[in-house]
């Protein structure tokens, strides 16, 4: 069965993210996007070059992005309507998929790179 692991960082940003959800847009609203994000890591375990992926070689070795808009309409009821954020990842080792953070799409991805290279 394939997993995942969260680096640090990422669990960090989970947490980060998840607060703000609630201050802006309130407990129900986090809810959604903490499924989301579940779903998200789920799907990127599964498949880690899964449709909607992309290989960042500029990132690093075996980097890849995914945004939670490509599994937004798999949340079902819980859906989330614009989600703005991505997964930075890599496998690394066979089954296993290191998440190395979770970050705003905004965001300059080489400025917020994994102390761990993405290897949690």
């Amino acid at each position: 069965m394939p997993v995942y692991r969260l680096s640090q960082q990422a669990e960090e940003d989970i947490v980060r993210i998840l607060a703000r959800s609630e201050r802006q847009f309130g407990t129900t609203a986090r809810a959604r996007y903490q499924a989301l994000i579940g779903q998200a890591l789920r799907e990127v375990a599964a498949d880690p070059a899964r449709r909607g992926s992309k290989a960042r070689p500029e990132l690093g070795d075996l980097v890849r992005t995914y945004h939670l808009r490509h599994c937004a309409s798999q949340a079902g009821d819980r859906r989330v309507a614009n989600p703005r954020h991505l997964l930075l990842y890599r496998v690394i080792a066979p089954g296993v998929t290191g998440i190395g953070r979770i970050l705003h799409d905004a965001m300059e991805l080489s400025r917020h790179l994994p102390d761990d290279d993405g290897a949690p």
